[in-house]
Parts: C-alpha cells; structure tokens; sequence
C-alpha cells in the first residue's frame, strides 16, 4: 500500500515539473505576412531561435496591413512584413521600434503557360499590366490589405488602370491560396518570388513578367514598443531580431532554397 502511495507521490511530483516547465517556457508571439509562412522560411528559421533560446515561437500569419494592425495593438511581440510606407507610419507612430531590414526578394506575374495576354513580350510592369487590362484576361488579386496587395494596387495605379470589372476578381486570402485559385482559373497574379518558388510544383502557371525595378520587395522586423504596449515581450522581441539580422540568420536565409532557387536574399548589414 505504501509503495503503492509513494509512487503516486512521485508520479504527481514528475506531472507538476512537466507542467512547471511547460509555464515556464517563454513565448514571443509574432504577426508576419503569409509569405514568410508560405514560403517555409519560417520553419527554417524559427526552430533554431526556440532551441538556442528555449522558448516558443507563436505565429500569426496574415496579410500584412492586419499583421501591422495586430502589431499596433500591442497583440504581439514582433512584426515581421514586407510594406515599407505602411511599416514607417506605425513607427512614426511609435507603435513599433528597433525596425531592421532583413531579406528581399522580387514580385513577379504568373500566368498560363500559353500567356494569353501576350505580357512575356511586355518591356514594363506597366505594359504588362495594360496587356491583361486590353485582353481582359482573368487577373486573381489578393484584395486583403496585404503587402502584395498594396503593391499590386500601386502598380495599377503607377499604369494609370483601374482594375474592375468581370476579368478581375479580388479572393481576399493569402498568397498560397491565391495562386491555387489562380491557377485552376488559369489566369494571372502578382505573387512574391518565395511563394512562387515554394508552389512551382504544385501548380501550372508559370512566371511570365519579371524585372522591373518596381517589382523590389523589401522585408523588415520591428519590435513592438514596450513604452506604448507595457504588456509585450520586448527582451525577446530584440533577441528575436537580433537573430535574424545576425551571420547566423543571415546564413539560414540565404542557404534557404527549393529546386535549386534561392527564395530570399539577406540585407543585414553587421559589423560586429
């Protein structure tokens, strides 16, 4: 019976240390864009920041302009997004410090493979876009407030276009999800070049504008600012960018590639 006793004892004592432990781990809760979950990058990055930290990571995977929202609402730790105009309002707000430049890459359209818009011809973004408008070819937009949905929505503008009508169709989703829909309506798409590497052999369009200068994607990381938000993480908020932005994060990023494509170029520049 004793022995019985004690090994419930001992069996209690081992569930409250597991559990102890497991309230004990750390959490940095981060809003980011779809892409850098879409993409994997995340999942190249983020475990080796748990285990050299001995914390967990909890993403929020969103188009940009919510990721930013949730970030201005002190709902997060850190912001990591690709919307440089719309990332400097919030720190000239002072919901966000410590912003650092991190990676880039490149938008690109996709499109069927026979281009029936023709825009493979297309010297410019804006000839490109002018040839889908004309041709009134199926163009799926993200229409979610993201990163690539503001670029998107500049490049139109930039062409002088305004995109409604029948031909043009707004999914309010992310970026994997939007090409999969893109793709069985086989028609075009502004996507970042991660997302479409990442999807290349799961889907038949195929990139069919590229180049233009205008297409640069830049990605930064803020801290959310602890003197406006008292409830966030900020200490792991900062080991979190200075990870990031180090030789070793740096090194993940670059490394990170799928069929032999590099999906992201690092921007860090360290002197230490």
């Amino acid at each position: 019976m004793m022995k019985k006793i004690k090994q419930t004892i001992t069996l209690l004592i081992v569930s409250l240390i597991t559990v102890q432990t497991a309230w004990g781990i750390d959490i940095l809760r981060m809003s980011t864009t779809t892409s850098t979950e879409n993409s994997g990058l995340l999942a190249i990055l983020n475990p080796v920041f748990e285990q050299e930290n001995q914390v967990r990571i909890d993403v929020i995977a969103v188009g940009t302009g919510r990721a930013l929202r949730i970030g201005g609402n002190g709902d997060v730790d850190v912001v990591f997004v690709h919307a440089p105009a719309a990332e400097l309002k919030y720190v000239e707000q002072g919901d966000f410090i410590d912003r650092s430049a991190v990676m880039h890459n490149d938008f690109v359209i996709v499109g069927p493979a026979n281009d029936p818009a023709g825009i493979r011809s297309a010297t410019t973004v804006n000839e490109a876009l002018a040839k889908i408008f004309t041709s009134q070819s199926v163009f799926v937009s993200r229409g979610d407030d993201s990163g690539t949905h503001k670029k998107e929505m500049y490049l139109w503008r930039q062409a002088g276009i305004e995109p409604k009508g029948e031909w043009y169709a707004s999914a309010g989703q992310g970026m994997g999800a939007v090409l999969r829909i893109t793709d069985d309506k086989q028609g075009y798409t502004l996507t970042d070049r991660g997302t479409q590497i990442a999807y290349a052999d799961k889907m038949s369009l195929q990139v069919v504008f590229e180049g233009d200068s205008s297409l640069f994607n830049p990605y930064h990381v803020m801290a959310v600012n602890p003197k406006k938000h008292g409830n966030v993480n900020y200490e792991l908020a900062k080991k979190y960018i200075d990870f990031v932005i180090s030789e070793k994060g740096q090194k993940l990023i670059a490394a990170y590639k799928k069929g032999g494509k590099q999906l992201f170029y690092p921007d860090a520049i360290r002197n230490d």
